[in-house]
């Protein structure tokens, strides 16, 4: 068996009346469920205030704020990042932007992530998923081709992250969740090993 990744999970939303925790608890436990470890991020929770300085600005690093220091060694040592993405005006919620721009590209670099995008609507945040693709390959962490979205969230999830009852469209809920994350792994597992290869060998890292 292949051991367990390390996962960070950003939810990408503040809005009043959010739908993203449901989003944001179906996957965290979807990751747990396979035996992996998982960090969340939530700008609701974290709290961080509109860019000015970000951790790569600070010369000397022990002068910066303690939490992005510890936010930042867990994206580096992180094997996959997870994106769970809303949809503001057909574009990236800023509070998702926000919250990752405060750390450099190179704490992303050499690893997949994975987008998780949902709307009340019945497209799912797939338009913002599109400039998530552009914003997270930028960052380093180029996203797998899968993309997990979840239209009429409402429906599907209740507030604690479970597939609804009433819904008929439960199993593909858990299904395609199976297929996004077997996706994730597979090139979070192929990264790790030629990470592991590159720091045995000095090669460059990207």
């Amino acid at each position: 068996m292949n051991k367990a990744l390390k996962f960070v999970v950003f939810l990408g939303t503040t809005r009043e009346g959010r739908l993203g925790e449901r989003a944001a608890k179906f996957i965290l436990e979807q990751i747990k469920s396979r035996g992996h470890q998982v960090e969340f991020f939530d700008p609701e929770v974290l709290k961080l205030p509109m860019l000015v300085k970000p951790l790569h600005f600070y010369r000397d690093r022990s002068t910066a704020p303690a939490q992005l220091l510890e936010m930042n060694q867990k994206i580096v040592d992180a094997d996959a990042i997870v994106v769970v993405s809303a949809e503001y005006n057909h574009s990236i919620p800023p509070a998702l932007s926000n919250l990752m721009d405060h750390f450099p590209g190179s704490s992303f670099s050499s690893k997949p992530s994975g987008i998780m995008c949902y709307s009340p609507g019945q497209y799912g945040g797939v338009r913002a998923a599109m400039q998530l693709r552009a914003f997270l390959g930028e960052m380093g962490c180029i996203s797998v081709s899968n993309i997990f979205a979840i239209p009429k969230i409402h429906e599907r999830l209740d507030a604690e992250g479970k597939p609804s009852s009433d819904s008929g469209t439960n199993d593909n809920t858990v299904k395609n969740a199976v297929t996004f994350l077997d996706q994730v792994q597979w090139w979070a597992e192929a990264a790790r090993h030629q990470r592991e290869l590159s720091a045995n060998d000095n090669t460059t890292k990207f």
